[in-house]
């Protein structure tokens, strides 16, 4: 269903009653909407759109293009968190770009962070060249372990996201790395999606339940697999409609007694003929897929 911005606004009060309400049950952590897919909003617009649809905080990109550019994050990651917390939204964590602490803005996204009570960060991605896969492992494990020890100076936790087709994207080429490192400042950044598309019928099983102590944010979204006229492919659907068994993943957290941040991502195709139009939809369906995730939740965290 498409929206007009106008519909939309008149429409979430009544989304903000439904969301809002304790569906989610046991689980205490913060339910974030995933800046990345409203980029044309300010921090204050931004806060207040994500506000009337039912979330409670904001995963805020820290990144080149992002809300917050890292250049710049030690005067504006301040008044970026500060918008949004007026509108009594949270960040509990920040997607950055960062591979080491040799990046010139690591030290200074980390410290502005810390000050602001921000728990928890996404460094960026480790890239396979396909030619010494162990070295490359090695060398990803190294640079990650510098971020590390960077965040701890400055009390923020380290999650590695296990996005396919990079290093650590199958958990199990990167796990015995990140179990080396002390468990409060570095864990993961778990991502069933991938986790899923890396894992086939049973390895996503036995690589969550590996990791499950270790989780410290999720990020939700799901696919399947489509055959096109140029093979098969990834497809990404809104939650529920593809081949991500909720139940199960939501089961293995509550029983890990996870309560970290979990960040909502709209990553299929949006309709729309304008950016305002794209943006319009891309709520509606974040409002849908917010209340699929807590009613999962509800249904694990008793």
């Amino acid at each position: 269903m498409k929206l007009t911005r106008r519909e939309f606004i008149a429409t979430t009060s009544c989304a903000l009653l439904v969301n809002s309400s304790p569906t989610a049950a046991g689980y205490a952590g913060k339910l974030c909407f995933f800046s990345k897919h409203l980029p044309t909003l300010d921090w204050q617009p931004l806060a207040q759109t994500v506000k009337r649809t039912g979330f409670t905080g904001i995963d805020l990109t820290v990144r080149p293009g992002g809300h917050v550019e890292p250049v710049r994050a030690t005067e504006d990651l301040p008044k970026a968190v500060a918008a949004i917390r007026a509108e009594s939204l949270e960040v509990p964590m920040i997607t950055t770009g960062l591979l080491s602490a040799q990046d010139a803005t690591a030290s200074p996204i980390l410290a502005a962070a810390g000050k602001l009570g921000i728990s928890y960060f996404k460094p960026g991605y480790y890239k396979y060249a396909y030619v010494n896969i162990r070295r490359e492992q090695e060398q990803a494990a190294q640079a990650f372990r510098t971020l590390v020890e960077l965040g701890s100076q400055h009390k923020i936790q380290a999650g590695f996201h296990n996005h396919s087709s990079y290093i650590g994207g199958p958990i199990w080429d990167f796990a015995p790395f990140i179990e080396v490192l002390d468990a409060r400042w570095a864990g993961y950044y778990f991502d069933p999606r991938h986790t899923v598309a890396e894992g086939g019928a049973g390895g996503w099983k036995s690589a969550l339940l590996h990791i499950a102590p270790r989780i410290k944010m999720m990020a939700v979204k799901d696919f399947y697999w489509e055959k096109s006229a140029k093979g098969w492919r990834i497809k990404d659907c809104p939650l529920g409609e593809g081949m991500v068994d909720w139940k199960s993943v939501c089961q293995t957290l509550a029983q890990a007694n996870f309560h970290g941040p979990i960040s909502l991502h709209v990553e299929y195709e949006i309709a729309g003929k304008t950016a305002a139009e794209k943006d319009d939809n891309t709520l509606a369906a974040a409002v849908s897929d917010l209340a699929f995730l807590k009613a999962r939740l509800a249904e694990a965290y008793v």
